[in-house]
This record gives structure tokens, sequence and C-alpha cells, in this order.
């Protein structure tokens, strides 16, 4: 896998490497961090994502410290007959866990809303796909979508190229997405960051909030 990507890289060198940075209003995203990806043995159990949630916890710390507003998405169906998740739930049937009620389908503890945080719920991959986040986020005058959640080869990916779309900078931070395998996660973290937004470390973005505060306080 390591070779495929290094090979990658310098196919796409001077082509698919721009960065688009970091802007001056950003928002925390944090998609779907629910039991179901971290409880072992459960169908949607993915290792990246128990790493991820661990993660999880200093970015929000240090997003709610300055004040960001902090966005976060959860995946609910109605359970007569899954109407509302289309084909997406006859591909995915697994979805099925998403109903209101199930342990699976509640927020991982540590990285749960906090009181006044908006919650969206969505039916599809993207937190975008038939929600109020972007008009939200227009509204809010946020201009950078920091993203963390899961999955990478999924809902982030997906939320990714259509928060680009949007007219959002993206920056997932990497230490803070996760998948069920190593490979789909790595070969969309280089996707996302070739083509949809920038894959940030954790220590960068970090950096980032924090100096949003000193340059209000040097203004």
């Amino acid at each position: 896998m390591n070779d495929t990507i290094d090979n990658c890289v310098d196919n796409y060198k001077g082509v698919w490497d721009s960065r688009i940075g970091f802007g001056t209003r950003p928002a925390l995203l944090v998609v779907d961090f629910l039991n179901a990806y971290v409880t072992f043995g459960a169908p949607l159990y993915a290792p990246g994502v128990v790493e991820a949630v661990a993660a999880a916890p200093r970015l929000l710390e240090a997003a709610r410290n300055a004040y960001l507003p902090v966005v976060h998405t959860t995946i609910r169906y109605q359970p007569e007959g899954f109407l509302d998740g289309g084909l997406w739930v006859k591909k995915a049937p697994v979805m099925k866990a998403m109903v209101e009620g199930n342990p699976l389908a509640e927020f991982c503890q540590g990285v749960a809303p906090a009181a006044g945080e908006l919650v969206i719920v969505k039916q599809y991959a993207s937190a975008f796909f038939g929600t109020s986040l972007a008009s939200t986020l227009v509204a809010l005058g946020v201009d950078t979508l920091v993203i963390a959640g899961c999955s990478t080869s999924g809902c982030i990916r997906a939320t990714a190229v259509d928060g680009v779309q949007y007219g959002f900078r993206v920056a997932v931070v990497r230490e803070c997405v996760g998948d069920r395998h190593q490979a789909p996660h790595e070969a969309n973290l280089f996707d996302i960051d070739s083509k949809y937004g920038d894959v940030v470390s954790l220590d960068e973005t970090l950096e980032y909030i924090g100096s949003l505060g000193r340059d209000c306080e040097a203004r």
C-alpha cells in the first residue's frame, strides 16, 4: 500500500497537490462518532474509528475554548420500512442499526455534543445532503470547515467533496478520522488531500485554532 501511495505522489506532483490553507472563520464538524463504530463485535466496528475517537477530545476542547461553532452529525432512520434510507439502506442494510433507542446509534463517550452545540440528523453519507448544514455555515460566516469523524472512505470523503463544492475551505484532521481498514483510510485521505481539501495534522490544527485568539489579541 505504501509503495502504491508513493507512486501516486510522484504521479500527482505538480498537478493535484495544491494547498487551500485555513481561512479566518472556522467551524468544527464532527461526523457520526457513534457507538456502532467503536463497539467491538458490532457489524460497523472500525478499529480506526476507535483511534480517532481517542484523539478527538483535544480537538473539541480547543474548538470550544476558542468559541468556534461546533456541529455534530448523527444518523437516524424511521424503523417502519426505512423509507427515508432509500437505496442507501438497501445497498448497506447494516445502517438499519441507526434508529432511535438503539444504543449503537448513540454518541460515543468523550466526544458527545455539549450543551448548545448543533446536532444535524442525516440519512446519507454527506453531512450536506438533504440537511441545513450549508445554510447554517453561511449564516455563521464560516469559511473553513475542520472535519473529524467517520468513516474516512464514506461520510468523511462525501462531506469533504460537498464542502469544497459549497465553497468552504476543507481541512480533514488526520488523527481524528478513521475507517474499518487502513487501506481505504489512506487512499481516501490521499484523494481528499489531492483534490478536495487539505489533510492536516492534529498539532497543525490546534496551532491554527490557537492562533485565532492571538490574532484577535494583536488587533
